[in-house]
């Protein structure tokens, strides 16, 4: 009987999975995703978590971001099974706390989902489960002790070593495995590209050498030729790293010796317009994407440092990575006759591609020039050729108007609806500058007649806003000024931006 008993009490212990990295994996289903916490305590969370994600070009990370009405932060609401999100622990109702090295708690909606768009194909999120947020947050003051950064230049630096006489003037901690550290050659290149003494190797050519073999590594390193892009991590940031439980994530990372890097080209429209052509086309590595052509001799484009070829990264600092060619064009126009781009030459381009790191990651500090926008700018361009005139209209005469609005880079029209009780009526409460609604025109008080031809107003308005948020774009708004007469307060008719969560 006790042996019976002693058995049983085994057989209700749950074993943990062990990895024995000579017999491999056999079960494929044991290898699909790592618990990396342990979910049955939700207190057991109190330090905020690191999220390193990592997508293909055309794919989401899989996550939605909502910006909760009335109340600060950034919150978590869905996450897509088997996405990248997912499988490496990001969880609904976690707060974002930063992206990269970005603290973004108190930022606005479209800040935030800037940063994780500008971010290219990695990103780093620091969340913290909501729950314990908010308990954190009111027995703390100091937002600082709530998200840990690396500090200034306690970061992994990217290094792009050219190879000299004396070859590329570093050697490898011998093992059979990595991780591996680098030892240097006084004077040699690779202390001239800025890799310093001792630091950890992380990735070759934007490829990780934490699971290499000796062998693999130096292969790498031999197929790389005359120069070769190296990640890498000083003692110190590694240290740093591992007190904040944070990974030696390559978003972080300084550039050092890049070969390429983006350029910030500052135009203002002349008589015969800017001067260049965009279009969409695939570029050399088969990605879709908004190429600059035709750039005419003597106009402002040329005069930037325009140069046919170059691909168009961002607008006003915002990156135009999925949009439509359409919604570009949009956002150039919507800058008016001042405008500022990111762009690549074909060189950097394929250089950022190999790392896999968005450029706008190393844009130098600058201010980026926007002009400010009235309240007639149209959203809607009919025209490639950006060297003729502007198409937006002038601000509508008092009654009933059309907007037509396309999405923002962050799935959302940038305006948020709110109703009064007694009046049935929805009216715009808040545009968010820069916006779609923004240059298309919104403005706040405005009343919301129809939605893409479907009249509002009534007790199922709510219903039929919620039919519509599904609705693909473009949207058409008829819209009127709200009377002074109605003064009522209003009442929020969703938690979220433009209706519904940002698609990240």
């Amino acid at each position: 009987m006790e042996a019976a008993a002693a058995l049983q009490d085994k057989a209700s212990v749950t074993l943990k999975f062990k990895f024995n990295p000579k017999l491999g994996i056999d079960n494929p289903v044991l290898s699909l995703a790592e618990d990396h916490h342990d979910s049955s305590d939700p207190w057991n969370l109190k330090r905020p978590r690191f999220c390193l994600l990592s997508k293909e070009h055309g794919e989401s990370f899989g996550f939605h971001l909502q910006h909760q009405l009335g109340r600060a932060g950034h919150v978590v609401c869905r996450v897509e099974p088997g996405s990248p999100a997912q499988l490496h622990g990001l969880r609904v109702g976690d707060r974002i706390l930063a992206v990269n090295s970005n603290v973004v708690d108190h930022e606005d909606h479209g800040v935030v989902v800037g940063h994780i768009r500008a971010s290219g194909p990695r990103v780093l999120l620091t969340v913290l489960a909501q729950h314990v947020y908010e308990v954190v947050r009111a027995q703390r003051e100091d937002d600082a002790d709530l998200c840990p950064l690396l500090g200034p230049g306690v970061r992994p630096r990217l290094c792009h070593v050219v190879k000299d006489q004396g070859g590329f003037g570093l050697s490898v901690t011998h093992g059979a495995q990595g991780p591996f550290w680098l030892v240097l050659s006084a004077g040699g290149a690779a202390e001239r590209a800025g890799v310093p003494a001792g630091a950890r190797l992380l990735e070759v050519n934007g490829v990780s050498v934490d699971k290499f073999t000796h062998s693999q590594l130096n292969r790498k390193l031999w197929q790389s030729g005359d120069q070769v892009t190296l990640l890498v991590a000083g003692p110190e940031v590694e240290d740093r790293c591992r007190q904040l439980g944070m990974p030696l994530a390559a978003p972080l990372a300084e550039g050092w010796a890049l070969p390429a890097k983006p350029r910030r080209l500052h135009l203002e429209k002349g008589p015969q317009g800017f001067g260049f052509l965009l279009r969409e086309e695939k570029g050399p590595d088969g990605r879709l994407g908004h190429f600059l052509w035709e750039v005419d001799p003597g106009l402002p484009a040329e005069a930037a440092g325009m140069q046919d070829g170059d691909r168009l990264v961002a607008v006003a600092g915002e990156s135009v990575e999925g949009l439509s060619h359409e919604e570009t064009v949009c956002r150039i126009r919507a800058q008016g006759p001042r405008v500022s781009l990111v762009v690549l030459d074909p060189q950097a381009d394929r250089f950022f591609n190999m790392v896999r790191l968005s450029p706008l990651l190393f844009l130098e500090n600058e201010d980026t020039a926007v002009s400010p926008q009235g309240p007639g700018s149209a959203s809607l361009v009919e025209s490639e050729d950006l060297s003729v005139e502007d198409t937006a209209s002038s601000p509508s005469p008092a009654g009933p108007r059309q907007c037509l609005l396309y999405p923002g880079p962050g799935g959302g029209y940038g305006f948020r609806l709110s109703g009064v009780a007694s009046g049935l009526c929805l009216f715009i409460s808040q545009v968010t500058p820069g916006g779609s609604a923004a240059r298309a025109g919104l403005a706040t008080g405005d009343v919301v007649l129809e939605v893409n031809g479907c009249a509002m107003g009534g007790d199922n308005s709510p219903e039929k806003l919620q039919r519509l948020a599904d609705a693909q774009p473009p949207l058409c708004l008829k819209l009127a000024a709200r009377s002074r007469q109605n003064s009522e307060a209003w009442m929020s008719l969703g938690s979220g931006e433009d209706w519904a969560p940002t698609s990240l």
